[in-house]
This record gives structure tokens, sequence and C-alpha cells, in this order.
């Protein structure tokens, strides 16, 4: 296991912290970035083959928590103008006419599958949560929230397949 120094760290700092003002733009959230970085680095075992400099493992660590959290920000902030109701300010009728898109095949999904989709990634109860919510099985939730993804993903991508026909008994 290769551990990181004190010099090394260092050493690598200014750059990290210019990669990550260059992405963010904004000082306090690359200071968040560097930090977040640096503590998964430290608790991460590094592969010391050769291959990879110290400063490119960082970089790739910092840059996936970049992506990580700008996804995670996205998505937050679509959900929360949809169930606030509030519309984003400056946007353009491009992106109002595919939020308006998105949402009705949200809504045209399944509602098993909707509801699961609203407890875990909107309301952010854990799968076990979410089970004990429905009083249905563990499994039964992640298959539905698997397939809702899916589902959803493919109708917002234009290859929507009819679902398939269930034999009721």
């Amino acid at each position: 296991m290769s551990q990181l120094t004190d010099d090394e760290i260092r050493q690598v700092m200014p750059h990290l912290e210019r990669f990550a003002l260059w992405l963010t733009r904004n000082p306090h959230s690359a200071e968040d970035l560097v930090q977040n970085c640096l503590a998964k680095a430290l608790t991460r075992e590094r592969q010391n083959d050769g291959e990879q400099s110290l400063r490119a493992w960082l970089f790739s660590i910092l840059y996936r928590q970049f992506i990580d959290g700008e996804r995670r920000r996205k998505r937050y902030m679509k959900l929360l103008a949809f169930f606030t109701g509030e519309e984003m300010f400056a946007q353009s009728s491009e992106a109002m006419a595919i939020a308006d898109d998105t949402l009705a095949v949200f809504a045209a999904l399944p509602t098993d599958y909707r509801v699961v989709l609203l407890l875990v990634s909107v309301e952010g109860l854990s799968y076990k949560e979410a089970a004990e919510t429905l009083d249905i099985p563990l499994g039964t939730v992640m298959s539905r929230l698997s397939r809702g993804r899916k589902l959803l993903h493919e109708q917002l991508e234009g290859k929507a397949t009819p679902l398939p026909l269930r034999r009721l008994k």
C-alpha cells in the first residue's frame, strides 16, 4: 500500500487547486472539491505500478468527484424545480420543452415504477426503507427501480419499447 506523504501533498496541492478552480469557477467550491479529493485519496490504496503518476491519480479522483457532484446538483435542481413548481429563470424555450417532455414521460411511467423512483431518487430513501414503506420485498424495489430507470432512459432517448404484457391470474 502506497500512502501519501505530506511532501507529496504539498507539491501537488497548487495543481489540484488550479484544476478544481478551473472546473468549478468558484473558489469555495474548488477548495471543497480538493479537500474531498484528498480525503478520498487518503482512504484509498494506490497501485504503485509506475504507469500512473501521483498527480494523474489525484487529478482523476478530483475529476470524478466533480462529475459526480455536478450530476447530483443537476438532478437535485431539476427535481426541486419540479416538486416546488418553481420555474428556473432564464431558461430557453428549448430547455423548457425538454423539461416538459421529461415530466410527461415520467408521468406516463407505470405507477409501480414511478413510486419507487420517487421514493429512492427524489425522497432519498434507502432501498430497504422504500421496501418497508411499500410493504414489498427488497428485490422488488431494486427490480422496479432498475426497470423504471431503464424505461425512462429509453423513452427520453427515443428508443421506447412497449411494456411487456404480463399474464395475470
